[in-house]
């Protein structure tokens, strides 16, 4: 492509070049020309005066060598006299050319050897006509011609190599932005997901390479969500593998039971490697808003139906407080469904038999927070396991069998809506999570002053400040 333009830039500024400058060169020609012989006329007619007044030999050979051409022998006068005519100077032109001349009276020039002569007809005072010769030589009548074609040759030449240079440099731009978009594409062929194309160039390469690094943020985006959709999918597998630990862990002893455990063992350790494999592939990007709400309070309620069952069996005791109102949320139903599946099933896995737990929820104008709270031993450590959560890979800190995806579901969901996630201290003695859901995009009061057992007591001294609806018993 760049050479073609080259080319074709070459092409036109030539033939451009040619049609100007062979006609001005011939212009210039025909100018010179005129010039000698204009000099010519007028030095012819210097002489005039003497032929009008005299024809004597001396005198007119004076007068001739008194001029310029006349004394550079370029000047001769034919005069008509008895017994022939009378030549003066150095005649150059053919006997025939004076002749004609003097019969026609009119000017005329003639080729001679070296140049040309002006053949000038002049009245005598006796009523004769005379003629004046002048002799220009071939250089005079081309003077200047030359070096004015070089100079046009010149100008044409550098008009050329200009315009093959710019041609040049328009190729180079259009060219470069074009390669790295066919080199950014084949590395993203090759799964180089990060590359991006530098919006340079013209204006329609610079469309295609916005239009290229949308098509690769939409990949990788694509990538993202396929990968979260495995990790959630496995994670939520933990909720039914909850419920099958927790029955085979009651169908006492035999070789039967004993398979029916070591057959949950290994599935729960394949979801664990699934969760894993899926995380550690996953790029650190915060999801975009649900597009669909739904009622905090509905799915509140649907789960802890769900989860009493299993919980009655264990003989834990559970409470749901404030979920009596519709609270709307802008998210999306499952996503919330698996958020609480996610925080529950980590109180059945990691808090002994018997260890009660309640879900609260509250209002506010621009939020509604929802709070898990357990009466289990407590998270000894709240910034590692959000760290956890947020890395997607367990720690020396963490409980067996944890992933730290359960948190980033629950923290994913929050941060959609402009909210965060916090652990601390709950008033049944063990771990409190809070989720702050925000309405309309705001964040929580004060913003986000870190994590952990700090933020955990003032999450817990909010929670005891703001009004609420009656909690139920414990059941």
């Amino acid at each position: 492509m760049r050479w073609a333009l080259v080319k074709v830039c070459l092409a036109v500024t030539a033939m451009v070049v040619i049609a100007f400058a062979v006609p001005l060169g011939i212009v210039i020609r025909e100018l010179a020309s005129d010039r000698a012989f204009s000099d010519a006329e007028r030095q012819a007619a210097t002489i005039g005066p003497t032929l009008s007044i005299t024809t004597d030999r001396a005198e007119l050979t004076r007068a001739v060598l008194s001029t310029e051409p006349g004394g550079r022998g370029h000047l001769a006068v034919h005069v008509p006299v008895e017994g022939g005519p009378l030549d003066i100077g150095t005649r150059r032109a053919a006997r025939q050319d004076v002749e004609t001349v003097r019969e026609d009276g009119r000017a005329s020039v003639a080729e001679v050897e070296g140049g040309f002569a002006l053949l000038q007809p002049t009245a005598l005072g006796t009523g004769e006509i005379a003629v004046v010769e002048v002799y220009v030589p071939e250089d005079e009548v081309s003077n200047g011609v030359a070096t004015a074609w070089l100079m046009l040759a010149g100008v044409g030449l550098a008009l050329v190599v200009g315009s093959v240079a710019v041609a040049d440099r328009l190729g180079v731009r259009m060219v470069r932005p074009a390669q790295r978009l066919a080199g950014a594409a084949q590395e993203l062929g090759e799964g180089k997901l990060a590359t991006r194309v530098p919006e340079e160039g013209p204006t329609e390469l610079r469309s295609a390479a916005v239009a290229f690094n949308s098509m690769a943020d939409q990949v990788v985006q694509l990538l993202a969500n396929e990968r979260e959709l495995a990790a959630d999918l496995s994670h939520r597998l933990r909720t039914p593998l909850t419920v099958l630990r927790l029955n085979a862990a009651s169908l006492g002893e035999g070789p039967a039971a004993e398979q029916t455990r070591a057959a949950v063992q290994q599935l729960e350790h394949e979801v664990d490697a699934i969760i894993r494999a899926a995380r550690e592939q996953r790029p650190h990007a915060q999801g975009s808003p649900a597009e669909a709400g739904c009622d905090a309070s509905e799915v509140i309620r649907e789960r802890m139906s769900f989860w009493s069952a299993l919980a009655e069996d264990e003989g834990r005791e559970t409470r749901v407080a404030g979920a009596d109102r519709a609270a709307r949320i802008p998210v999306a139903r499952p996503e919330l469904a698996a958020a609480l599946d996610a925080l529950l099933g980590n109180v059945f896995r990691h808090t002994p038999v018997g260890t009660a737990f309640a879900v609260d929820v509250h209002h506010s104008g621009d939020a509604v927070i929802v709070l898990v709270s357990d009466a289990g031993p407590g998270i000894a450590d709240p910034r590692a396991a959000l760290a956890r959560g947020g890395s997607g890979s367990g720690g020396e800190g963490g409980s067996v069998g944890s992933t730290g995806l359960g948190l980033d579901i629950v923290r994913r969901v929050a941060e959609s809506t402009g909210g965060d996630l916090r652990i601390g201290r709950s008033v049944l003695g063990g771990t409190e999570i809070r989720i702050w859901i925000g309405l309309h995009g705001s964040g929580p009061e004060g913003g986000r002053r870190g994590h952990g057992r700090r933020v955990g007591r003032r999450i817990g001294w909010r929670r005891r400040r703001e009004p609420r609806a009656p909690a139920g018993p414990l059941h």
